[in-house]
């Protein structure tokens, strides 16, 4: 009995580590990535493509931690909606499996290990961390109030872009506001497809987006969101000097826009996802024309 007894708590240990995985979404890179790809596109700006490479690792690794601590706040803001969304209804904290008190503890840790990142920038950036920190602890609050709570996700996930100009330059200039005024609207883009997946769950508990204000207008909007964050980094890169590789980056991701057009004018469900998940793709595609135009 005391053999089996101890096989069944290896079991039920290793079952509570994967709600862990699930509540910070390990199993879904997509956020991290969609935080990261921004944060590059600063780091080269701010060092004309020659980053200090210890900065890129401390910024890939705190990205993976504050990311993480956000899904786990935003689980706990969230509780005691996502039981009356079907996407989110099974999510560790909102199922159950996990305890709220859990979820926070684990969202401490996650944000104490990335200020222990940052300890090793300058104190700009270190001051900015603090800012980054209340900016995600007070966007999953947003929804109750807040009509566009899709503007604030553009700051919060935007905020390594003049974190990294303070950690090369020890100073956020006009540039770094312009590519987060871009990022801003590539996540009002981004994140309103991803908002018209739950509309009508949002609609019968309350919860505000910008799926749901934007109304009909939803797609239109979605696309000038595209065009004006499109037209922001092509005037980086023309303010930067940046030669035709940076271009052939650009129109990729300007294809990528328009495939995302065509998902989401369907308003399919299913289709708004997909739009989502393929912004990971245009990142990299604006990252890759980034750093081809500095190599």
């Amino acid at each position: 009995m005391g053999k089996y007894g101890g096989q069944i708590k290896l079991i039920l240990r290793k079952e509570h580590l994967r709600q862990y995985v699930y509540l910070i979404r390990l199993h879904k890179p997509i956020g991290t990535l969609l935080l990261l790809w921004p944060t590059l596109w600063a780091l080269w700006f701010a060092s004309d493509g020659r980053p200090d490479w210890s900065h890129v690792l401390i910024f890939c690794i705190g990205t993976l931690l504050m990311r993480s601590a956000g899904c786990a706040v935003n689980d706990y803001a969230d509780r005691n909606f996502d039981r009356h969304v079907k996407r989110t209804q099974y999510r560790p904290l909102t199922a159950g499996e996990i305890e709220p008190k859990e979820a926070l503890a684990i969202a401490a840790v996650l944000a104490m290990m990335a200020f222990a990142c940052v300890l090793f920038l300058n104190q700009l950036t270190i001051f900015l961390s603090f800012m980054a920190l209340a900016i995600a602890v007070f966007y999953p609050f947003t929804k109750r109030f807040f009509s566009i709570p899709q503007a604030i996700l553009g700051v919060a996930f935007g905020f390594g872009i003049p974190m990294a100009y303070a950690a090369e330059l020890g100073q956020v200039p006009l540039q770094a506001y312009i590519l987060l005024s871009a990022n801003i609207f590539w996540a009002i883009a981004y994140d309103t497809a991803y908002a018209m997946v739950d509309r009508e769950d949002d609609l019968r508990i309350g919860i505000r987006t910008s799926a749901i204000t934007f109304g009909s207008y939803d797609v239109l909007i979605i696309s000038l969101c595209y065009v004006a964050f499109l037209s922001l980094l092509g005037y980086l890169a023309v303010a930067a000097q940046l030669n035709h590789w940076f271009w052939v980056g650009w129109l990729c991701a300007s294809g990528c826009a328009v495939y995302h057009f065509l998902l989401v004018r369907t308003r399919n469900p299913e289709q708004c996802f997909q739009a989502f998940n393929h912004n990971n793709y245009l990142g990299a595609c604006m990252f890759m024309g980034i750093f081809c135009a500095y190599w």
